[in-house]
């Protein structure tokens, strides 16, 4: 080979290197004696067809790589030998090891402060932290490190062959350096990434040292999953709170919603909120610093105070699932201010608990602010103080509506003739009419027009029952006029039941209507019998059972001796108070052997009866005689 006098001749070893470099390029599993065969190798190692700028450097890394992957396949070898020779070795073995794991973070979690039965619970409930260890000690087996490991406690002079499993396990444990909180988290549900972000900031402080974390979990889950009876509540109150939020969400609402949204993926969705199994751990991750909020200077205290505002004991977890950010608010400075500033409107302590029940993003700046620019807009409708009060109270989800889209509701209502204090009357009685969208509203007022009613008698119904407007059509206004249909009530004489009594479409078909039909009908009334007293007085079935119907028709038919068909002719007795009026009347009437119908005995006034049936009226005679 010819070469220049000013060659530059490459050190030998550097030629060898580039020599295995062009051997290494070529390497295939048959350069392998079995048993590292094909699917053994990383091929990507050896896919650079360029020479490297430093062959050396490369040649001792894919060199090492190499080394790694051969380690494992021995290890994937030897496994394979052994459930080859015997196929129930390799399970049984596995699951030794993984007791004696479970058995080294028992330890070292009751070594960081965790009460046995707790770390007992937790080494069981974190998989993939007890597979991170194991992966870990086995790593350090093939590379025989344990010595080197060793060597670094002076005390402890062995090899990586005289320490057992349980034992590497264990150390790999200390070596994580999170004091026992990872495996914790991940108890909890999180997942193995999550819980390791989390647990860098919270083992770095001694204020949540794990027995103390345990303790705090242990405490927040009493107060929110303790009484599993109202999922169902909590989930619905959760959707309507989303469902009528038109305006800018400020930061802790924003993350509320994210927790929603987090929960309402699962199946069975936000009714699932007050569910340990799947709430919490969503919890933890949307709000992490809950578990860096002190317990007794902060979340007890926090708890104490709402219960001191009229929120009941057991619907403090309402409010805390309902708004999570809440429990690391600070009471004297975040909580009392916002509060207070409802009181301009009259409101008291004990109807601030109430209202944080109803709707706990009452203390987020957003809805504060939208407070303020609500009750403008009242004073510019000139709705009286007191009845923006009561609206408020009542419904104060009308505080996440957006004044634009109230506005439009408002100007529908204004059409039919209803401002000002009437506005302000519908709106303290039926609030949530107002977060009605305007085509729905005017479903709800053709709905009626095709029963019969006039926009006059319609605008009265608005005003004495407006909460009907806010109903469902196909939910709850058919279902009443189904019900009427079915006791005889026929178009014809539907326009008068309505304008006389418009509650019945806002009475419950299978809680009221139907048990009150019943309970005539047991006492000897047909059906037909029933629908021609509410075509006559159509409040008929808005009485309650126990304190109206029973009563007067036990004093009909016991006391006074009458039939139960009476009150077919005069289903107006049961408007009439049993106490003031039916019994002194009967008791003055039997006095003086006068006969009478209920409607001469009680179809007067005062003035008419004593001039038809008495010289003066008499006492009422002991409840005995």
């Amino acid at each position: 080979m010819n070469c220049s006098s000013n060659a530059v001749v490459a050190p030998p070893t550097l030629m060898a290197a580039a020599n295995i470099h062009r051997r290494h390029y070529f390497l295939s599993a048959s350069s392998f004696p079995p048993p590292y065969s094909r699917r053994f190798l990383n091929t990507h190692l050896f896919v650079s067809q360029k020479p490297p700028q430093n062959p050396a450097k490369t040649i001792s890394i894919s060199f090492s790589v190499l080394r790694i992957s051969l380690h494992n396949n021995r290890r994937n070898c030897r496994s394979s030998a052994s459930a080859f020779n015997n196929p129930d070795s390799e399970p049984e073995e596995n699951e030794k090891r993984l007791e004696e794991a479970r058995e080294a973070v028992r330890e070292y979690l009751e070594q960081a402060g965790a009460p046995r039965e707790d770390a007992a619970i937790i080494s069981v409930n974190c998989p993939n932290y007890l597979k991170m260890l194991i992966d870990g000690v086995d790593d350090l087996d093939d590379w025989n490190t344990w010595s080197a490991a060793a060597a670094a406690r002076p005390s402890q002079e062995i090899t990586g062959d005289a320490l057992d499993f349980r034992t590497k396990v264990y150390r790999m444990a200390e070596q994580k350096k999170d004091n026992g909180i990872l495996p914790f988290l991940e108890s909890l549900g999180l997942s193995l990434s999550s819980a390791n972000h989390l647990a860098r900031y919270l083992s770095s402080s001694k204020s949540n040292a794990l027995p103390l974390l345990v303790h705090k979990v242990k405490y927040v889950k009493e107060i929110l999953f303790s009484d599993s009876d109202e999922h169902e509540l909590i989930g619905k109150n959760a959707r309507r709170m989303m469902a009528h939020l038109s305006i800018s969400a400020d930061d802790d609402v924003q993350q509320t919603l994210a927790f929603f949204e987090k929960i309402q993926a699962r199946r069975g969705g936000l009714n699932l909120l007050a569910s340990e199994h799947t709430s919490f751990r969503h919890l933890i991750e949307s709000f992490p610093r809950l578990l860096l909020t002190p317990l007794q200077s902060r979340v007890k205290p926090l708890v104490q105070f709402l219960e001191d505002i009229g929120v009941p004991k057991r619907l403090v977890r309402n409010v805390l699932l309902l708004f999570p950010p809440i429990l690391s608010y600070d009471i004297d400075k975040d909580i009392k201010p916002r509060l207070r500033s409802f009181q301009k409107i009259g409101v008291k302590d004990i109807d601030l608990g109430k209202m944080l029940v109803k709707y706990p993003w009452l203390l987020s700046a957003s809805i504060l602010e939208n407070f303020e620019k609500f009750l403008d807009f009242l004073d510019e409708e000139k709705v009286p103080k007191i009845l923006s009060s009561r609206a408020i109270k009542n419904w104060p989800h009308i505080l996440g509506c957006s004044v634009n889209k109230l506005k439009l509701m408002v100007d529908q209502l204004s059409e039919m003739g209803i401002t000002n204090k009437k506005l302000g009357q519908v709106i303290a009685t039926s609030p949530q009419l107002l977060l009605r969208k305007p085509q729905e509203f005017l479903q709800v007022v053709s709905f009626f027009k095709d029963l019969g009613l006039d926009e006059e008698s319609i605008a009265s119904t608005i005003s004495r029952c407006p909460e009907i407007f806010a109903a469902s059509i196909d939910n709850t206004l058919e279902k009443k006029l189904k019900f009427l249909s079915d006791i005889g009530i026929s178009k014809t004489h539907l326009p008068r039941v309505i304008r006389k009594y418009p509650e019945l479409f806002v009475c419950d078909v299978d809680k009221a209507l139907l048990p009150r039909m019943r309970y005539l009908m047991k006492l000897g009334l047909s059906r037909n019998d029933i629908g021609f007293m509410v075509r006559r007085f159509s409040p008929l079935l808005g009485y309650s059972i126990e304190e109206v119907l029973r009563p007067k028709m036990e004093f009909l038919v016991k006391t006074m001796g009458r039939s139960v068909r009476e009150v077919v002719e005069y289903p107006r007795y049961f408007s009439y108070s049993l106490e003031k009026k039916i019994k002194p009347r009967y008791w003055a009437l039997k006095g003086r052997n006068v006969e009478f119908t209920l409607k001469e005995m009680l179809g007067k006034n005062d003035e008419e009866f004593a001039s038809d049936y008495l010289d003066i009226l008499v006492p009422l005679p002991p409840s005995s005689s």
